[in-house]
């Protein structure tokens, strides 16, 4: 009897031997009710339909849902040598005729009638403008309205079941919100690359005249000019314009123009054909704690006015130099970049109510503003689009 058990143990240890053998190199020799092809081989294959559950920590949803109304723009123009109608040049190097100047930005659709937002500096002065969209489809643009203040350009196309970006609120965004810019650098194709906003309210940049920057450090690289910076839900929260650097590449800081300014621009040029700002005619200052203890009031708590234009909205309504404005129509004007905003989206020919401290005595002034002359500003070579 103990002869059989003996047998028996040695048969059951064998057995199990030879499972775990089978079971470390072969593994899908156990596997049961798979499909074997023709050469008898099991196919281990992952589920074919897609992953739709988010991932934690993964940006991909905001990708996937801003990506398509993203555009590339690709424009020429026909330049000629400035010298080139000047005989003596001609002489030596002859006729050189006109030479296509090729230029590279990205664009934002906002509207399913074929609006695009993009930068002013990516379509000022061409001939022709071509938009390329993510499903590869290719159109011409034609140019609605530019605001070289803000450096904004309308464009519109003419596609059917155009893909369009959900506009987000840039008033209620914070520093160290994760952000994703969107565009396509170096004409490489689209590309996403993902931050945090660094700062807000950036302006004294030299890059506009109204300057509310949100800054971020997503890389930005040119041909990135005109794309969307998005929200972690893939709402547009502003248009990359601008970077910081030294070499021409990203350094970390670049630089989007709010929604907030881009949705009164866009109305503008739709509705008008042009942005019309309000202007007063006034040189503001910042206010510095030394000059705030000079007037008698809190530092930060207004702008003061150095300048004011003869018979300008501002001179008409009594206001002086040396006076510290504190709020127009109810806004406070904390800053020059505040005062500037404020200013710009009165309505012409309408009257507004300006409080301004003068001699340590509150006073209330009446001002009309007119429509502000349009300027035309230099692009600074520390900032490349």
């Amino acid at each position: 009897m103990k002869r059989y058990w003996l047998l028996f143990a040695q048969t059951v240890t064998v057995l199990l031997a030879v499972y775990f053998v089978v079971a470390t190199l072969q593994p899908t020799w156990l596997q049961r009710g798979q499909p074997f092809g023709d050469t008898g081989l099991v196919l281990l294959q992952a589920p074919s339909a897609p992953h739709t559950e988010p991932v934690a920590g993964s940006l991909s949803h905001a990708a996937q849902a801003a990506m398509p109304a993203v555009v590339s723009i690709t424009t020429s123009q026909a330049v000629r040598h400035p010298r080139a109608n000047d005989p003596w040049f001609q002489f030596f190097f002859g006729d050189l005729g006109t030479q296509q100047k090729t230029g590279l930005g990205s664009g934002v659709i906002v509207s399913s009638d074929g609006y695009i937002l993009t930068n002013n500096h990516v379509v000022q002065g061409a001939d022709e403008i071509e938009v390329s969209l993510t499903d590869g489809r290719r159109t011409s643009a034609q140019v609605i309205g530019t605001d070289p203040e803000s450096d904004l350009a309308v464009l519109k196309i003419a596609l059917p079941e155009l893909p369009v970006i959900v506009l987000g609120n840039s008033d209620h965004i914070a520093v160290g919100d994760q952000v994703l810019a969107i565009g396509n650098p170096f004409g490489v194709g689209q590309t996403v690359t993902s931050g945090i906003i660094s700062a807000l309210g950036r302006n004294h940049l030299g890059i506009n005249t109204f300057e509310n920057f949100i800054q971020t450090d997503a890389a930005i690289n040119p041909g990135n000019s005109g794309g969307a910076l998005v929200d972690i839900n893939g709402h547009l929260l502003g248009i990359n314009t601008a970077i910081y650097s030294r070499s021409g590449g990203s350094m970390g800081i670049g630089f989007a123009i709010p929604v907030s300014t881009t949705k009164m621009v866009l109305d503008g040029i739709v509705r008008e054909g042009r942005v019309t700002r309000g202007w007063i005619g006034v040189e503001p200052g910042e206010l510095s704690p030394e000059l705030a203890q000079t007037f008698g009031v809190p530092p930060g708590s207004g702008v003061i006015i150095t300048g004011v234009l003869q018979a300008g909205p501002a001179a008409q309504a009594g206001m002086q130099p040396g006076d510290v404005v504190l709020s127009i129509h109810g806004q406070p004007t904390r800053t020059v970049a505040e005062l500037m905003s404020t200013v710009a989206a009165l309505r012409p020919g309408q009257g507004y109510a300006v409080q301004v401290m003068r001699n340590g005595q509150t006073q209330a002034l009446q001002v009309t503003p007119t429509t502000r002359p349009s300027v035309q500003r230099p692009q600074s070579d520390s900032f490349p689009r």
